[in-house]
């Protein structure tokens, strides 16, 4: 395992929480109906970055200010990331571009949450802004691990086969979340309670094409788990897999609740973190089909001086 500084860990699963977070508060924004609290962007109202306090002052600037303050923390915190890796890992590139992507789409994040105000919260900025938001995630997931292996060429641990089945499952799950995104936009929760744009697709249809993808989706999970129950070298990826099931099992109790009960806003907001949560599982299964040893497998192995000095 590379040695590196304890703080370099605990600032990048700090963004890791972070990124996960504000997939929260963006979710409570839309929820509430509070995405036009704040109607202009940068400022929150005309010639204030704040909300203004005036006898017709509702709650909903105030939510939406509050996830527009939480947003800088994250992007300061993608910037702390790269200072960490550059001052702890700066010869590890791949770590360090991993930084630096994490960065740069956070910032592009923050310019796509003007963009989606501007546009009055249309259906298809939120949902671009949401899928930015999984793709952070998956970056921060796969920046975290990284974190604890050397730079080696990566070895495969299970059979062809099994990796091109984890692929097809992660390629299923952005489906999932692309069609999720489609149904949150054709439903009752457009993120402004005045006005509400949506698409102009039929929910019950929509929601059974999710319903359908996300099926699919948990019966290539079952089959990850049992290949990789199967295989010995696999035990590393196991436990992600099997965390992936029982997410998926969680989420579709919770889907199919919220359905059946009208969306109620406290359901969606835990069906976002589950969405959150399969989208870490999901990166950190893949991710763990591979390993980096420390010794390349083309090179010598260490002696056994050389094995005790670098220990």
């Amino acid at each position: 395992m590379p040695v590196t500084s304890p703080w370099l860990r605990r600032i990048l699963l700090t963004n890791l929480v972070l990124q996960v977070l504000i997939v929260v508060t963006g979710g409570l924004v839309r929820l509430t109906g509070s995405g036009l609290g704040c109607p202009t962007w940068p400022r929150c109202e005309e010639g204030s970055f704040t909300p203004v306090v005036h006898d017709a002052l509702t709650f909903h600037p105030f939510i939406e200010f509050g996830n527009r303050l939480l947003s800088m923390v994250v992007g300061a915190v993608a910037l702390l990331a790269v200072w960490a890796v550059w001052r702890w890992a700066r010869d590890r590139r791949p770590m360090l571009g991993l930084a630096l992507g994490i960065l740069g789409i956070t910032i592009g994040q923050g310019v796509l949450g003007g963009v989606t105000v501007l546009t009055g919260l249309h259906p298809t900025t939120v949902m671009a802004h949401f899928l930015v938001s999984m793709t952070l995630i998956a970056l921060s997931t796969a920046l975290l691990l990284r974190e604890r292996e050397p730079d080696t060429p990566a070895v495969a641990l299970v059979p062809r086969i099994v990796r091109q089945l984890g692929l097809a499952t992660g390629v299923v799950l952005v489906v999932v979340l692309v069609l999720g995104t489609v149904v949150t936009g054709s439903g009752p929760h457009s993120g402004d309670a005045d006005e509400p744009a949506r698409f102009g697709f039929d929910p019950r249809t929509i929601s059974w094409l999710h319903a359908d993808a996300v099926m699919l989706f948990v019966g290539l999970v079952v089959a990850m788990v049992v290949a990789t129950s199967l295989l010995s070298g696999a035990a590393r990826s196991r436990g992600w897999w099997g965390a992936v099931m029982l997410i998926s099992l969680a989420q579709g109790v919770v889907g199919y609740t919220q359905y059946l009960t009208g969306l109620p806003e406290a359901l969606v907001l835990v069906h976002m973190l589950g969405a959150a949560a399969l989208t870490i599982g999901v990166t950190g299964g893949l991710l763990t089909l591979w390993e980096r040893p420390l010794v390349s497998a083309t090179a010598e192995p260490l002696g056994e001086d050389d094995a005790a000095l670098r220990s």
